[in-house]
């Protein structure tokens, strides 16, 4: 057994009551892809923690990780040994041309300082034909009003427009667009904790307030199936593309 990763701020972590409903509104993507990559050679691009490189291994996928954070690397490696983990650089990924059937990058590209380069090495390794599946919070209702991120690890957020001219510009073309939204329970919540369900966690923790007994227990209890991944809309609260590159 290894030690848990520390709480950052900069990625989600399983097994923390408090952080429950980023994990798991992060975790619904990795549910979405599951059954899809399975038996495929899949590389995710930002492993973080490694939950959700092992969740695809799991299912049947091979997978190569890789992350910048040498702890984050040491931690899959002794978490995960069915995740073949690289350290390296999302800018220049260490696999060959056409070398992967899939590629995936889930809440990661908002913190890239080049996010075109990293797109266009997205393209490179996938083979013909290979799909990127990549979720990004989306800016409309993330950072609503703003051009700049409301988050501090965050270096650009992008709407549904802006993430389709990056993947085009990288020369993939999206072939469905999604977003996550809150599903019945959570538009409950939202209804019980004064409109905004995200808003009573957040600013109770800006203001270094204890939760109340509600709230924690609220939070505790989400689940990934609590949210919905349907036809992308303005209001989404991430989006979640899937893109093709072009056959040969």
């Amino acid at each position: 057994m290894c030690d848990p990763l520390p709480l950052t701020g900069e990625r989600t972590v399983p097994g923390i009551p408090e952080e429950n409903y980023w994990f798991r509104r992060h975790e619904i993507a990795y549910l979405a892809i599951a059954d899809r990559y399975a038996g495929t050679t899949v590389f995710e691009a930002g492993s973080g923690e490694g939950y959700g490189a092992a969740m695809l291994a799991e299912a049947g996928a091979r997978v190569t990780a890789l992350d910048y954070d040498e702890s984050a690397v040491a931690h899959v490696r002794a978490a995960y040994p069915d995740v073949t983990m690289l350290h390296g650089n999302l800018a220049e990924l260490p696999l060959e041309d056409a070398s992967v059937d899939a590629v995936v990058n889930f809440q990661v590209i908002e913190h890239l300082w080049d996010q075109p380069q990293f797109l266009r090495e997205v393209a490179r390794i996938l083979r013909p034909g290979g799909e990127l599946a990549i979720s990004t919070p989306n800016r409309v209702t993330f950072s609503p009003g703003r051009d700049t991120p409301l988050n501090p690890f965050h270096t650009r957020e992008l709407n549904s427009a802006e993430l389709t001219e990056l993947l085009k510009d990288a020369g993939l073309t999206v072939t469905e667009k999604l977003g996550v939204f809150h599903g019945p329970r959570l538009a409950e919540l939202d209804r019980t904790h004064g409109g905004s369900f995200i808003d009573a966690q957040i600013e109770r923790s800006l203001a270094g307030e204890p939760w109340p007994e509600q709230l924690s227990n609220d939070v505790a209890a989400v689940a990934a199936t609590d949210f919905d991944l349907r036809a992308d809309a303005p209001d989404s609260l991430d989006l979640f593309f899937y893109a093709k590159k072009p056959d040969a």
